[in-house]
């Protein structure tokens, strides 16, 4: 009996938040459809601007991380996907038909500054946002994770959370390849090298204060190390290695992100493309002979974008960078940074240094 009595309490509470008059955008109504198990969050939530149906979402917590539960679906098919924070994509667009419900959730890593260790604060707490070409939102839950894993990550503006628009990180997007249970820590930042990673302490001493045991930690730097000869850079990447492991952390080095740099012949075969400095230093062939010998594993990412870009070729590439917005063929678009984090979440699957249990 009092059971039931709470389910009813339970119930004509919902449907009194759904009807009572809010400033809030009311979810209850029109494409977002009705209240499901976790509608209450949802109270969280305002319409992103006047002229859309997306929603923007802002949840008072500290730093930490969180897990979040979405409800998708309405009366009316629908496709949705959700962002949050810098611009971080956390679930891709997902489709749902007329009536239907589908339940997806993901863990968000929370942190202040937010975006680049370097960069503007960003605003306290989380942010969410609720769009897609079509979104339909039925509920939302937002729960501390706890001491769930993360995933750090190691970089610069390649990987980055970028903060405006056309500009993105690889790593802006792989959140969105995890499932609940991994948070994407993404401490890369604009502009840094092996040594200044090394010589900030914003930077690499903050990560190494965060990281858990069996914390991977990815390492992804050499496009600024232009004048960094090999023996410092392999001294460098040693070091950032030592230090993770010191703290129980499971380091991986990355090679970078190929620039789309074509010869005359339609490849890629030259050190502007494939990231060898002003000192000849062949920063790919580095990463990966101390991978060998440090017995860490390794994502080839410089011979699986080259592989992607030569794919393509000099025109079709260009949708891959900032090309034709820029001129700009060191940085990614949303396209490429978004093809990008599949190919790093592919290896992180196929080298089982994320299980496949927390892999869209």
């Amino acid at each position: 009996m009092r059971k039931t009595a709470l389910l009813v309490a339970a119930a004509t509470l919902l449907g009194a938040l759904a009807a009572a008059p809010t400033a809030h955008a009311d979810p209850s109504r029109g494409p977002h459809g009705s209240y499901g198990p976790y509608g209450q969050g949802l109270d969280h939530c305002t319409a992103a601007t006047p002229d859309t149906t997306s929603l923007a979402c802002h949840f008072d917590v500290p730093p930490g991380t969180y897990d979040v539960t979405v409800t998708l679906g309405g009366d009316t098919p629908g496709s949705t996907a959700v962002s949050g924070e810098t611009r971080r994509s956390l679930l891709a667009e997902t489709v749902t038909g007329a009536g239907q419900r589908v339940r997806r959730s993901f863990t968000v890593d929370v942190r202040d500054p937010e975006g680049e260790p370097t960069g503007a604060a960003g605003s306290p707490g989380l942010d969410l946002v609720l769009g897609g070409p079509a979104p339909r939102v039925a509920g939302l839950q937002v729960t501390p994770a706890g001491a769930t894993r993360r995933l750090f990550l190691v970089g610069d503006s390649t990987v980055c959370d970028q903060p405006g628009d056309p500009y993105a990180g690889w790593g802006q997007f792989l959140p969105a390849r995890l499932k609940r249970g991994i948070a994407v820590a993404n401490h890369a930042d604009s502009g840094e090298s092996t040594v200044t990673f090394l010589q900030n302490p914003a930077l690499f001493e903050r990560v190494e204060a965060a990281i858990r045991p069996r914390d991977p930690v990815l390492i992804q730097l050499a496009h600024n190390d232009k004048q960094t000869d090999a023996a410092t850079y392999r001294a460098n990447l040693t070091t950032l290695v030592e230090r993770v492991r010191a703290r129980g952390g499971e380091p991986v080095l990355v090679t970078p992100i190929v620039r789309r740099w074509f010869n005359a012949d339609g490849t890629l075969g030259n050190g502007t493309a494939l990231l060898v400095n002003g000192l000849g230093v062949d920063h790919p062939a580095e990463i990966r002979a101390l991978a060998a010998t440090l017995g860490t594993p390794l994502v080839d990412l410089t011979a699986l974008t080259r592989a992607r870009v030569e794919e393509l070729g000099p025109e079709a590439s260009k949708a891959l960078y900032l090309t034709t917005e820029k001129r700009d063929n060191t940085h990614t678009s949303v396209r490429g940074a978004t093809e990008y984090a599949a190919l790093v979440a592919a290896e992180l699957r196929a080298r089982g240094i994320v299980p496949e249990r927390l892999l869209r």
